[in-house]
């Protein structure tokens, strides 16, 4: 099986950002990858290793569009047990989400791959679209803010826990497929491949590169295309028209007693 991890780079989100003339200023940002994307990719090693065994069960392929020379984000999922990467020669940030997708769908057909394993989330902005549009234009069943994934390799399915409001609710998918996961996916039994014994308990959270990672990602094939290449045609239709940043917050308030902090709650605060 092929699996198709989409990673983002976003700016840090620990530290200031800066605006100017209306636009956000990213010349001496620090770039780090998509926290959702680190789930992503945590997801879809456990689904391809075989714990106790030697035999690995799926290739891991890395996707990201970026510009050359902001491609570290690439090297750490590499370093984390990524097979091998393709990357879009392009800014992400000069593309709307339904081109983003386009890209997507296109290396998924070009690679000819079975499983499309997203963040639920770029943190940067919000986004909450490009999963469940790659999988409309594939055609692809889909499974969205997962936070368990259990994969029946002789039916050729997935079994994927979401959290609902009234508690978990469970939808099998067969393969091909997309997925998009949320936080809860990298709890210590969350992810299950059929293989790996079901009571192994993983270290909660992703993985972290190791050194030997790192020096074995520079070795790792990177294929490097540019959106011509794919049959996509660059576009953003929603552009960022203005930003700044938020009003500072007003001092917090020290009362007296209970009455008084109701009474400011109401007729100040009005949230009562």
């Amino acid at each position: 099986m092929k699996i198709l991890v989409t990673v983002k780079r976003i700016p840090d989100p620990d530290e200031p950002l800066k605006f100017s003339g209306g636009v956000l200023d990213t010349s001496a940002v620090k770039w780090v990858p998509n926290t959702f994307d680190e789930y992503a990719m945590e997801t879809a090693l456990r689904l391809a290793e075989h714990v106790g065994g030697s035999q690995r069960l799926a290739e891991v392929i890395v996707m990201s569009i970026c510009p050359a020379g902001q491609r570290q984000h690439v090297t750490q999922f590499l370093a984390m047990g990524g097979d091998r990467a393709v990357v879009v020669d392009h800014d992400d940030r000069a593309l709307d989400a339904q081109t983003v997708a386009e890209a997507i769908a296109a290396v998924w057909k070009r690679e000819s791959c079975d499983l499309l394993i997203a963040g639920k989330l770029a943190q940067d902005m919000e986004g909450n679209e490009v999963a469940q549009r790659a999988a409309a234009l594939l055609g692809l069943p889909q499974a969205t803010f997962a936070a368990t994934v259990a994969w029946d390799r002789e039916a050729g399915s997935l079994t994927v826990g979401r959290e609902v409001d009234d508690g978990v609710e469970s939808k099998k998918i067969p393969l091909p497929a997309v997925v998009s996961v949320d936080l809860r996916v990298v709890l210590p039994h969350s992810v299950k491949n059929g293989a790996t014994p079901d009571d192994h308990a993983y270290q909660e959270g992703p993985r972290l590169a190791s050194l030997r990672g790192i020096t074995m990602a520079k070795r790792k094939k990177v294929d490097v295309v540019s959106l011509a290449d794919l049959g996509v045609e660059a576009k953003n239709t929603s552009p960022i028209v203005h930003a700044e940043p938020p009003p500072p917050r007003p001092p917090g308030q020290i009362v007296e007693s209970v009455d008084e902090l109701v009474e400011k709650l109401a007729t100040e605060a009005k949230v009562l």
